[in-house]
């Protein structure tokens, strides 16, 4: 296999199998499985893959490893299943100047800003991710370019543009607005036709409760989740009461805690189990970890989140973030810090299913180290034990996107999306910063 760059795109140059050729086979041999499911962790592992997807798994002294397969030694290591983030923007890069951004490199979104994105996600070890909020077009052709194999990056679930009651100036390429019901399913119709997985909701506090309830129910006549934006309580009453399926970011402001009713129409909600899970995608440690990372902030200088990128706009992108302080995104998140522990809780405690997301791209959040960080959090400030962190980050979001007959956990006849990070990461779960195998659809891409 070898890497190419064509037309501003990362190609994966694979030999061609004859008809009627077997499969590669390959074997990781020796490690730790955590396989994602609630099982426990499975001691000198092995897992066998053939072609893209896995077709046993066991253990050292129960699983003979075919003669003429691949073996990939994973001793001294935590084997699981690839790792997913579910609120990525490939469009955005880390840039402190939105504005900017949106007005310099829409042309170069397609073909060299989103596939970067995907390739340092997959490099990270994030092999699933749902892009909320990019061009239409754009997002379907990265989407497909990546999901058939053409380029690197994690198996792509895409909403295209937010829909809000009025965009922002100079948004308008990916956020639509609406002005009445029937607008409101046009404009969802156009997505399902497109071919959107998901339909993202922004700002439905600023709606008529028919259009709201218009948008979801034509995306669910379509086979579309609905997920919504939670930054105020009266985004989060009304879209619980329109019936979507999940909300994004911790969200409002610097209040303590989620008000008295919102907690109960929660509780209502993830009770009634005919509905399924009612799923939530905090992204909190961009918030968490600013105070530390405003002066801490020798990360940006690596090099991880480079790749693909042309040299130009690392310098542009480095420059935006000369001073980390004064970046205007992050002003009142001395006054949120001491209330997110709170609202983070109370989310666990409603019964909503907590995804690991993290608002990957936003400034100095850059896709080759988000997620981690992300998990991260979760375990060593906010008391959620590994095992679940890990699940809210593999089997939880192939649930919440209906993949989980072909992803989340390292099972028989799944696709073979695994990592491979030396340690134990049920101890430190910061381990997984440094991915040292990733497996995507049974070929060995780290």
């Amino acid at each position: 296999m070898r890497e190419v760059w064509v037309k501003g795109w990362w190609l994966v140059a694979c030999l061609l199998v004859a008809p009627g050729a077997a499969a590669q086979k390959v074997a990781l041999v020796g490690g730790t499985l955590v396989d994602g499911s609630l099982s426990d962790p499975i001691r000198d592992s092995v897992v066998l893959v053939e072609g893209e997807r896995i077709v046993a798994v066991g253990t050292v002294e129960t699983l003979p490893v075919p003669a003429d397969a691949t073996v990939i030694s994973t001793e001294g290591m935590t084997v699981l299943p690839g790792l997913w983030d579910m609120h990525v923007h490939l469009m955005i890069n880390g840039h402190a100047d939105y504005e900017h951004w949106d007005r310099t490199y829409p042309a170069q979104f397609r073909d060299v800003i989103m596939p970067a994105s995907a390739r340092q996600l997959l490099l990270a070890g994030v092999t699933g991710a749902r892009d909320l909020g990019g061009p239409l077009e754009d997002s379907i052709a990265v989407r497909d370019a990546v999901n058939s194999g053409r380029i690197p990056g994690p198996t792509l679930f895409v909403s295209g543009p937010f829909i809000q009651k009025k965009p922002y100036p100079g948004t308008e390429q990916f956020r639509w607005g609406v002005d009445s019901p029937a607008d409101a399913r046009a404009k969802v119709r156009k997505l399902a036709q497109a071919g959107v997985d998901v339909v993202k909701l922004i700002d439905q506090d600023g709606m008529s409760d028919a259009e709201i309830k218009a948008i979801v129910d034509e995306a669910h006549r379509h086979g579309l989740p609905v997920v919504a934006h939670a930054h105020r309580p009266e985004e989060i009453r009304r879209g619980l009461e329109a019936g979507v399926d999940g909300f994004e970011h911790t969200g409002l402001a610097a209040a303590p805690e989620y008000p008295p009713d919102v907690i109960a129409a929660l509780r209502e909600r993830t009770a009634n189990m005919a509905a399924g899970p009612l799923f939530w995608t905090p992204t909190i440690e961009g918030l968490y970890n600013f105070p530390y990372t405003v002066k801490n902030h020798e990360f940006i200088d690596g090099d991880d989140w480079h790749e693909g990128l042309p040299p130009e706009i690392v310098a542009d992108i480095k420059a935006s973030l000369a001073h980390p302080e004064r970046i205007g995104y992050f002003q009142q998140t001395p006054q949120r810090w001491p209330t997110l522990q709170r609202k983070f809780q109370q989310l666990r405690e409603s019964g909503a299913m907590l995804l690991v997301g993290t608002d990957s791209g936003i400034p100095m959040k850059f896709h080759s180290g988000s997620t981690w960080n992300e998990l991260d959090v979760w375990v060593n400030r906010l008391g959620v034990p590994a095992i679940d962190a890990i699940r809210a980050a593999t089997y939880w979001p192939a649930v919440a996107m209906k993949a989980d007959k072909d992803y989340g956990t390292v099972a028989e006849g799944k696709y073979a999306d695994i990592i491979a990070v030396k340690g134990d990461v049920l101890k430190q779960v910061a381990l997984l910063q440094r991915v040292d195998i990733v497996l995507k659809h049974g070929r060995r891409v780290k």
